[in-house]
């Protein structure tokens, strides 16, 4: 399979003063309780009257089309949600085909345009067919052309966690990294085969089972002297489980075991749009997770890359042995900061929900940072403890560690602490666990494939390292 995905992600321009239509936009009008009785000097004392007449109220989330006198439209007005910059979004499936541009500010003018941006996402590969949507053209105090960027970065994620495990297998999720990496400059290469026998194996054990091999991509990006910056993200395409295999319902989402890996493609092409000033690293273990004769086992123990010995206590924890051994090579080269991303437990669902991931680190400032970028950019994350004495729960009679504790209690936190053993000697280290999808439709994106952490996480890199000199970002 070609690079299908990483293809149709670019395939979409952002839009250009040559590529704009040339027809007026239709305004937007944002109203609130507060502008709403006198919003007839905004709109117009006719459309004022209409909407009134036609039970519009300034509640969260309503809006309507108000008409000109000939039964044209003259505009849209909206009410914002104080709460949620993004609702803008629900205007990019409700308005009809056309051009709209902000008629004024919103309360978040860069949040609400990169919602409706978000919101006209759609994963209709497989469908027939397709309306037109519509467009927004540039508006006073909004950069559309860098949130077209993110927006577009945010798309290819999304399609690489909607594809079908039949189509995403090993082989093709590497191409697609491969693509992006080639796409921007970086220098990539495949570590797979014997190389990945003897260098890694752990990411050898989850995949053995699987029709096609595990393999490990590994691209570089940036001045070879700015502070090294590392993404590691779990690429399981699909996760059976292993022998100690999910239940039917447990198998549904599993397409979006390699949500770690949408993340950290994400953001890396974030960064590489933008030409942050660091030199990036980006590590994807891939693999599936299947079953067959030579499938890992309960009880099988292993050497990883680090030295340390693993004893299987599930295998359907597999995710955190292939993020193990590419933390050791990234850890190797002692980053600056190094970031993985997971869709790696139950448990941090139960915690938080869906919406909601968790991120672990021992760097107090880091963690802060994190935490303002996250609110910021209405990227969600919170952060967790890394309570050492769990560390207690991985101790294997047999081998160093053990992957999967038979305790019910902080799943989430001892898999955190799992993968701290592994990325020793980075001087800052950050583990994001993320869920990748969406069980329902929202302002910013319909049901499906989400990307979590990476926008939060592109905010915080382009404060740290903004790009110098010629060639800055527009």
């Amino acid at each position: 399979m070609s690079a299908v995905v990483a293809a149709r992600a670019r395939a979409t321009p952002p839009l250009t003063e040559a590529s704009m239509p040339s027809v007026d936009p239709t305004p937007i009008w944002f109203i609130s309780p507060e502008n709403w009785e006198q919003a007839a000097e905004r709109i117009g004392a006719a459309a004022f009257q209409f909407a009134k007449a036609s039970g519009f109220e300034p509640k969260p989330g309503q809006w309507r089309l108000l008409p000109t006198p000939a039964g044209g439209l003259a505009g849209v007005i909206f009410a914002e949600d104080p709460d949620d910059p993004f609702s803008v979004g629900k205007l990019a499936t409700s308005l009809p085909a056309g051009a709209y541009a902000f008629a004024e500010p919103p309360r978040h003018p860069d949040l609400a345009a990169l919602g409706f941006l978000l919101g006209l996402y759609r994963f209709d590969r497989y469908k027939s067919g397709g309306a037109a949507q519509p467009t927004l053209l540039p508006s006073e105090g909004v950069d559309l052309r860098r949130l077209e960027r993110i927006a577009e970065a945010v798309k290819f994620g999304r399609d690489l966690v909607n594809t079908p495990a039949n189509a995403l297998t090993p082989s093709a999720l590497e191409q697609e990294a491969v693509a992006l990496a080639h796409a921007y400059g970086a220098e990539a290469h495949v570590i797979s085969g014997e190389a990945l026998e003897e260098g890694f194996p752990l990411i050898v054990a989850v995949g053995a089972a699987a029709a096609e091999p595990p393999r490990l991509v590994d691209f570089v990006w940036g001045r070879p002297d700015a502070p090294k910056v590392t993404l590691v993200g779990k690429g399981v395409v699909f996760d059976t489980g292993g022998l100690d295999i999910k239940p039917a319902n447990g198998m549904e989402l599993m397409k979006k075991d390699m949500g770690g890996a949408a993340a950290a493609l994400t953001l890396a092409r974030l960064i590489m749009e933008d030409r942050l000033d660091l030199r990036l690293r980006v590590l994807v273990p891939i693999v599936e997770n299947a079953i067959a004769s030579n499938a890992m086992r309960p009880g099988d123990i292993y050497r990883s890359r680090k030295g340390l010995s693993v004893e299987i206590g599930n295998t359907d924890a597999e995710g955190r042995l292939i993020l193990a051994d590419a933390l050791a090579l990234a850890a190797e080269e002692a980053p600056d900061l190094l970031f993985d991303f997971a869709t790696l437990t139950g448990a941090a669902r139960v915690a938080l929900g869906p919406e909601l991931p968790p991120y672990y680190t021992d760097d107090e400032a880091l963690a802060r940072e994190i935490a303002e970028k996250a609110d910021e950019t209405r990227d969600p994350l919170w952060r967790m403890p890394l309570w050492r004495p769990y560390a207690s729960m991985l101790e294997s009679p047999f081998a160093d560690l053990n992957n999967a504790p038979g305790s019910p209690f902080a799943g989430s936190i001892t898999a955190a602490l799992f993968l701290s053993r592994f990325a020793e000697g980075a001087k800052a280290w950050v583990h994001f666990d993320i869920y990748a999808w969406s069980p329902k439709a929202r302002a910013i994106g319909p049901q499906g494939g989400e990307v979590q952490a990476a926008r939060a996480v592109h905010a915080l890199l382009a404060a740290k390292y903004p790009p110098r000199g010629p060639g800055k970002t527009e």
